[in-house]
């Protein structure tokens, strides 16, 4: 991802950049999208990058004897430390709907955050929302108190987050709106299609955005707006 791309990505929003894929894909029809309200850690900041990916469990204490969890953990921490940066961990919780294990929380947002990962993306659980590390959202299905028996599953493998299959090295950009995979192939057309989403949207915005008009004025707005878009 060209540096250009990365910084653009990072200013505008999860639905801008949902819209701009269909400008550059010319069609209406992108779905690879969270279905569902998630929460967000930070409201205002958007994340981008590559998915780190992996599976929690937390309501059940795990099976296994306390070394195999141990060296799956380390082996877990290893994997996010490394991988192409900007990263995005992206972790399901396999207790969805019922989950209870925050898993991000302060000591894990600080210690993924110092990995150089850009946010975390769950449809699990997390909690110490006044204290998680500034620069490091998290997009999350629920807030809560307990860590309850939070463990690793496994990891680099595909992942379901609110209805989107996420696999390990795909580009994700979050905001408080949800999340979205974009298509490898878009990639280099996504700055060009994102400029000329926002001059389509100008042409109705600078008719309408704080003025009292007719609807002649609307409907010729509204038809050049239709004219210049996806």
């Amino acid at each position: 991802m060209k540096e250009t791309l990365h910084k653009l990505l990072k200013r505008v929003d999860t639905p801008t950049v949902c819209n701009a894929i269909e400008v550059a894909q010319g069609k209406r029809g992108f779905n690879d999208f969270t279905r569902g309200t998630m929460l967000c850690s930070a409201p205002d900041i958007a994340m981008v990058g590559y998915a780190r990916t992996a599976r929690i469990q937390a309501v059940k204490a795990p099976a296994e004897a306390p070394d195999v969890i141990k060296a799956r953990r380390m082996a877990y921490y290893k994997y996010m430390a490394e991988g192409p940066r900007p990263g995005i961990a992206v972790v399901q919780d396999m207790d969805v709907p019922n989950a209870i294990g925050a898993y991000w929380g302060e000591i894990n947002t600080n210690v993924h955050k110092a990995f150089g990962l850009a946010g975390a993306l769950t449809d699990g659980v997390m909690r110490d929302l006044g204290d998680l590390p500034d620069g490091f959202p998290v997009v999350a299905g629920s807030v809560g108190p307990s860590h309850g028996f939070v463990h690793v599953i496994d990891y680099d493998q595909p992942v379901e987050i609110f209805g989107m299959t996420v696999r390990p090295g795909a580009l994700v950009h979050a905001d408080r709106h949800g999340a979205l995979v974009i298509p490898q192939d878009v990639v280099p057309d996504l700055e060009v299609a994102i400029a000329q989403l926002f001059k389509s949207e100008k042409v109705v915005l600078d008719a309408v955005k704080g003025k009292q008009i007719g609807f002649a004025e609307f409907e010729a707005a509204w038809a050049a707006f239709e004219a210049s878009r996806t």
